[in-house]
């Protein structure tokens, strides 16, 4: 257990932080003005700035953003822990635009532009599961130095992730009930839980294509977990028939399950992180801890596409 206490250096004066989320205001240049601007300088950064403020800063809110974090104990790993908390939040953020915005392109039958899109959802799945490089340093006794001041705050309370989870298909009115008290989170939560999936895209895309497919498949209670269905796995099977770079359903379903992949080793990675840390001690939103995270880690989102390889 660390023995010694943290020192947070004063770096920012929040009082004097503009608290507001709307964005600040910034002008715009072209590389016309770029290069003026690098030839009066010399090539040099710019340094000086009027007002009380400078673009970089106000472009992303930076100040900010910089002004909470907030540990509330003694414990040297909290911070740590509460750094790598909010930046696993920003992640999923990403994570979840790009999966977003590739189901809206396979609703409008651009496979290509879906599959472009998932690259990029892999990278920051992979950028994920890479914060539990960080994570696993804090100890056991390091994070029962903290642990008490979490009172009931859990992981399986983040909106975003549940976001992520439901526009992947992985849907539970249960769990989304934990936000129906937040009247700026919920409408949006309940939008994600009554929509049609990435996965329920790509499966239009295929009766679209003229792949035979169940009508059970295609129009259900969109709330409900995607439960396996013979005829899409059949379609799927058909698909990879023809295993060429220029079929752009056989680079989906290998991109998809590529990336359900990479979301089973961040689950995975979590489970052990967690196990190392608590052990079997019950998890402070109320669940079994690492029982129940042992029990999500078999979840697959697209399950035909695992299904199949059996009969390649």
């Amino acid at each position: 257990m660390p023995d010694y206490k943290p020192v947070f250096p004063d770096l920012i004066d929040a009082a004097q932080v503009v608290a507001s989320t709307a964005p600040r205001p910034i002008g715009k240049t072209d590389a016309a003005q770029r290069a003026e601007t690098a030839a009066s300088t010399g090539g040099d950064p710019l340094l000086e700035f009027a007002g009380r403020t400078n673009p970089y800063i106000d472009y992303q809110s930076i100040d900010l953003l910089l002004s909470l974090q907030h540990p509330r104990s003694d414990g040297y790993d909290e911070m740590c822990f509460f750094v790598m908390g909010q930046v696993k939040e920003l992640l999923f953020r990403g994570l979840h635009f790009e999966l977003y915005n590739a189901r809206e392109q396979l609703r409008q039958g651009e496979i290509v532009n879906a599959i472009e899109i998932l690259s990029r959802a892999s990278a920051f799945t992979d950028y994920i599961t890479g914060s539990w490089d960080v994570l696993q340093t804090i100890s056991a006794e390091g994070f029962n130095q903290f642990r008490d001041h979490l009172s009931t705050a859990s992981g399986q309370l983040s909106f975003m992730y549940r976001h992520v989870e439901f526009v992947l298909g992985n849907k539970s009115r249960r769990l989304a009930s934990a936000h129906k008290n937040l009247p700026h989170i919920w409408p949006a939560m309940e939008a994600a839980l009554t929509s049609p999936s990435l996965y329920d895209a790509a499966i239009a895309q295929l009766h679209a294509a003229g792949h035979p497919v169940d009508a059970r498949a295609l129009d259900r209670d969109w709330s409900e977990t995607y439960s396996p269905n013979a005829s899409v796995a059949a379609a799927w099977r058909q698909v990879y028939d023809d295993p060429r770079p220029e079929n752009p359903l056989y680079r989906l379903a290998e991109t998809l399950i590529a990336l359900d992949e990479k979301m089973s080793l961040y689950r995975w990675r979590h489970y052990t992180s967690v196990h190392k840390i608590i052990g079997y001690k019950p998890g402070t939103g109320g669940s079994a801890g690492v029982g129940w995270l042992r029990q999500v880690t078999e979840h697959r989102f697209f399950p035909e596409l695992w299904e199949i390889r059996t009969g390649f």
